[in-house]
Parts: structure tokens; sequence; C-alpha cells
């Protein structure tokens, strides 16, 4: 029987080997392996593992064109719903998702959708399969402000409907935090992100790179001067958060995405590319999310011994249960319990070390999770060379200030409804400028609803 079928593991580099490398960390399914994965799918005729995927996808029906032999087929109808197969199948959090919606997780593990997934869409790319089916140019221009996930998703589903579609990036290669943010050893760029973007220019869509909106050029004049009927905002969350504690300021100390920026869009861990970046000997990571985990990992990777403070336990850790395990594997410490309370530098004004105190677990906050509370007189000091400061990103306020009748919230995000209307006539939003930090498939999802309702905007105005 199907649910009897243990769950085909996935093929990974040793971890003492991929500590020392930027190559990819898993190897995904061959094409038996896969096929025997997709054997072990039920086939719900009322399939929770749809209604719990951000976009919707036909998850049975992909899945059982695996099982067919007909991977074209499974392309097909995943391409329905999303642009970036191998993307997604590579970094969302499946288990806490469609994987964790599966009826065979209630007893046992799970089918491996995310791994299906990311076999459909790199067999694609292997084979140049692209579906570019398109209804006909309707004449009318909608701008897509950044390239992330939400982006090229509302990009995706407006190109399709027939609209003439140019989307703004501000940096010098298009792809949002799959460019900048996850490292290459999780999420290839010219081979994975590349090619999807690819797809996504197959349908038509310009896309314009380093044009920062609210300074190149204004949401005002794109729309006043150059035509564009409609907006969507996709510009992420890209301005860093700090712990405001003493010695903050000092050398050594950086954000996490400065930190990756340099390592992924710039390269830094490439010989061939002169990107400056430091790591010294021993590097301290503050914070617990898969943000945290790709900086740690990066820095290990750069020759430094890693440790990673947070100040909950482990089972509070917010980062996916894979990128954990994956942490430890190669040999990144975790410090739980623990709080920065200062930075401490030398004479000359570098960092020589983390000053911390152990924390214990109180009562549940806001969040549902038991708040960290310091233990009086346990402050301890790490040694480490530099610190990078993981906690959480905002939207940057430059659009936002210089449109007027776009408002914000207390923590700078775009305020939109459900389907991405702002308070601003014709401008849409989604993903992180409206969320702050998530995940991609959270963005796509918000991408897809703008996309529908700047459709029914657009037929009725």
């Amino acid at each position: 029987m199907r649910n009897k079928i243990p769950r085909v593991p996935v093929r990974e580099q040793d971890p003492l080997v991929r500590a020392t490398n930027y190559d990819e960390v898993s190897y995904g399914y061959n094409t038996e392996e896969a096929l025997l994965e997709s054997s072990r799918c039920l086939g719900c005729k009322n399939p929770r593992c749809v209604t719990a995927c951000p976009v919707n996808i036909n998850i049975p029906a992909f899945i059982a064109e695996i099982e067919n032999r007909d991977f074209h087929k499974a392309a097909e109808i995943i391409a329905r719903d999303s642009s970036l197969p191998s993307v997604c199948g590579r970094v969302c959090p499946q288990e806490s998702q469609c994987e964790g919606a599966c009826i065979l997780s209630v007893k046992g593990e799970a089918v491996a959708i995310g791994k299906l997934e990311r076999f459909v869409g790199d067999w694609s790319r292997e084979n140049g399969v692209k579906f570019t089916d398109k209804a006909p140019l309707n004449g009318k221009k909608v701008a897509i402000i950044g390239s992330g996930p939400a982006g090229l998703a509302c990009a995706t589903d407006l190109a399709k409907l027939g609209y003439d579609i140019t989307i703004f990036e501000a940096l010098h290669e298009p792809g949002g935090v799959l460019q900048y943010g996850i490292p290459e050893f999780r999420l290839p760029k010219e081979r994975v992100v590349k090619n999807e973007i690819d797809n996504v220019k197959a349908l038509g869509v310009k896309l314009e790179t380093n044009v920062v909106v609210g300074r190149t050029v204004t949401i005002d004049n794109l729309m006043d001067k150059e035509g564009f009927s409609a907006i969507f905002v996709g510009s992420g969350a890209g301005l860093p958060k700090f712990m405001n504690i003493p010695g903050e300021n000092l050398n050594g100390v950086v954000s996490a995405n400065e930190f990756l920026t340099r390592n992924n869009l710039m390269r830094a861990y490439d010989s061939n590319y002169d990107t400056p970046i430091y790591v010294g000997k021993r590097v301290a990571v503050v914070g617990g999310g898969n943000v945290a985990m790709d900086a740690a990992r990066s820095a290990l990777r750069l020759g430094a011994d890693v440790t990673v403070v947070y100040r909950r336990t482990e089972k509070e850790l917010p980062a996916r249960v894979e990128e954990v395990h994956h942490a430890k594997e190669e040999g990144i410490e975790f410090r739980m319990l623990t709080n920065p309370v200062e930075v401490l530098g030398d004479e000359k004004g570098w960092v020589r070390g983390l000053r911390c105190i152990k924390m214990e677990l109180g009562e549940p906050d806001d969040s549902g999770r038991r708040s960290p509370v310091p233990i009086k007189g346990s402050d301890f000091d790490i040694e480490t060379d530099v610190v990078i400061m993981s906690l959480g990103t905002s939207p940057n306020p430059l659009l936002s200030s210089t449109t007027p009748g776009l408002d914000v919230n207390r923590w700078n995000c775009i305020v939109a409804d459900d389907d991405g209307r702002t308070t601003r006539e014709g401008v849409f939003a989604g993903g992180d400028a409206v969320t702050g930090a998530a995940t991609v498939i959270l963005a796509m999802g918000a991408g897809r609803k703008a996309a529908a309702a700047i459709d029914l905007y657009l037929r009725e105005n």
C-alpha cells in the first residue's frame, strides 16, 4: 500500500566536504527516486496540501503525472500556478505548508512534495521546456517594482492575461532576495534563478535593472508620464534591524543583509571577484531564522568558526528544521537561551567579543511564544572577531516617502488589503513590502492575488 512505502531520502553532499565549498548541498531526486516517491501520494479527493499551498498548485495532479512518467505534463500543471518551481522546491518551508497538511504526516512522513516539485522544475530546465502561451496584448501597461518572488509572480500572471509588463529592479541583477539573500549552496543563481527569470521574460515581460523607484523615477512619473495604468509594488524588505546595544557601531559588526548581499549578489566567496568581506577567525551570528542560518553557514565556508546566539530554546527557532540540521552537521555551534547585551571592542575600534546574558523562558508573548527573561548575574563573554546581526528587516521608506497618498504603518510596511490594494488609486502591493520579511512562497501568493485584483481594476476602469 502507498502509505506503507517509506519516504525516499534525498542525497546530499557530505557535511565535512560541503562546509568547505559553495556547491549545492542537496542533490535532489533522480528519476527513479522521484518515481518511487510519487507512488506514495494517495491522490486525495479533497487535497489539504493544495489549500495549504499559498499559490494553490494542483499537487496531486502533478505528482500523478510524475508517476505516469509524463514529466512535461507535470511541469505544465505546476506552471499554471507557479513560475518558480525549481526555486520553491529548494527554499519553501514545505514542512509547515503543503507537506504539513499531507494526510500521510498524521501517522508517518508526508509526501516529499518540495523535492518532487524541484525534480519537475529541474527536468524542465534540463530539457528546455518553457510555457509561453498567453492572451494577445490588450494595450494596457503595468509596472512591477521589484523583481523578487512577489514581483515575478505578479508579472507572470498579468503577462499571461495580455498586459504589457515592465519590471523595475533597483539592483544590477534581477531576482530580489533570491539573488542577494539566499546562498549559492542552497539556491544556485546561474543554473536555477536566472533560468526561471528567463522563463518569465519569455512571456514578453521586460526587465530594467539599476532603476531605484523613488529616486531614479517616481510612481507619479510612471503613471502620469510613462503611461502605466497600474503599479504593483513588490520591493521587499531590505532595511536591516539592529539591537541598539553598546558597541554595535564597532568595526566588525554587520547586518546579515549586507553580509549575504556581498556573498551572494557580489560573489565575495569567489576568488575571481574583488568584493571585500571580513570574517576574521570567529563569527557570532545573532538570531535564529533562516537568514541567520544562511549567514552562519556562509561565514563557515569563508573559513570562520561560527556560533549562533539565540535568546530562546531550539524548539522556538524560527528557521527551517532542515537548515538547522544542516548547520549542526557542518559544525556550527548553537548557544541557546543567550542574549547579547554589549559588543566588546579593542583599542583600535574592532570587535573582540560579545557580552551576553543567559535567559530563561517566561510567559508567552504576543506571538504565542514564551518570552525570554534575563537571569540576573549570568553575564558572560564570547570571543569573536565579527558579529552578524540577523534580527529581521523592514521595508525601505524611500518609495513610500516619495509617493503621495501611499500609507504605511509604524513599521514602514505599505498598508494594503488582502488583494493588494493600497491607499493610492491604481497602486497595489504585496510580499515583504506589506508584511515585512516572510517566505518566498507567501510573497508569490501575494503577487498572484494582486495580479487578479489589478486585472479586475483595469477591466473596470
